[in-house]
């Protein structure tokens, strides 16, 4: 038996002539939780609907708690959790109601109150669906996914259209989901969400996996980030070249602004020879740096750098 509750080998997808996913491969371990990011039309949520048994795999294999999800989606749905994209609330019906209708759906629940209140939903109970917000329709769609206590729980868009505080109060529902021993695979287009909640991250594109790993292992190799206001009656062809690297100039506040991306070397000492060479640089010419910040990359870098290289 494999330790691994998601395991993805090979898996291609098909709409017609349309090859949605090539070929992708990727496993999660029991009570992880594994970000699947991407642009819209990456694959994402194709490869969501073939692990929770929506459609079969046009090739590849696919294994949930060791087990087709497509073939075994019987024995399978009592074991998962899913919040899909988007709901089919019955908008006539309360908040509670809905909830003991699901409840109805599994053998072993958890109550009414312990599921509103997960969700900070127990001051609407009596409240027709229809009359809530969309943040709040999100937040019964997450407590009709885990109120079947799950050991597997996918979550697509989970936080979509709520506030701050109610997106905040979910990562923290879904960080003691995980702590519980549930796995969560999550597709988000929140990349702060990825960064605080994920063990690991892959990010698609175009239907491939383009990058995997933990959030610092997919940033380390992107650098650091140089940035600053470009002096007054300073050339832009006068500045310096960090890290063999001319910057990428833009405007900001109606100023110009230069930016580098600085790779060579350690990543500990990449940043400060750079800096050594830009320091040296003022000095000689009796200038002062603005706004001057440096920063390590992150996962908006990264993301944004898969999407402009194609």
């Amino acid at each position: 038996m494999s330790t691994q509750t998601i395991e993805v080998d090979g898996l291609r997808q098909r709409y017609g002539d349309f090859e949605a996913v090539r070929g992708i491969d990727f496993s999660v371990g029991g009570g992880q939780l594994f970000a699947l990011l991407g642009t819209n039309g990456a694959g994402k949520t194709t490869t969501m609907e073939v692990l929770e048994g929506f459609r079969p795999a046009a090739s590849g294999s696919v294994r949930l708690l060791d087990a087709d999800p497509y073939r075994n989606r019987k024995a399978l749905r009592p074991r998962v959790g899913i919040m899909l994209q988007e709901s089919g609330l019955i908008g006539d019906l309360t908040v509670a109601e809905t909830v003991d209708l699901w409840r109805d759906l599994h053998a072993n629940p958890i109550s009414q109150d312990e599921a509103l209140k997960k969700v900070d939903l127990s001051d609407r109970s009596g409240v027709a669906v229809r009359q809530l917000s969309g943040g709040q329709k999100r937040r019964l769609d997450l407590a009709l996914a885990i109120v079947g206590r799950p050991e597997v729980l996918f979550l697509d868009e989970p936080t979509t259209g709520m506030d701050p505080e109610a997106r905040i109060g979910t990562w923290k529902l879904i960080q003691e989901l995980v702590a519980g021993g549930t796995t969560v695979l999550l597709t988000t287009h929140y990349l702060e969400e990825a960064e605080r909640l994920a063990d690991r991250i892959a990010i698609m594109h175009r239907g491939e996996i383009r990058i995997a790993g933990t959030v610092p292992e997919v940033v380390s190799g992107h650098g650091d980030r140089i940035a600053f206001r470009v002096p007054a009656h300073t050339p832009i062809d006068t500045l310096p070249a960090l890290d063999g690297r001319a910057p990428e100039i833009t405007v900001a506040d109606g100023f110009p602004a230069a930016r580098y991306t600085v790779t060579g070397g350690d990543p500990d000492g990449r940043a400060h020879r750079s800096m050594a060479v830009l320091l040296a640089w003022t000095a000689q010419r009796n200038v002062t740096l603005d706004r001057l910040s440096v920063r390590p990359a992150s996962l908006e870098d990264v993301f944004l750098s898969i999407v402009e290289d194609q």
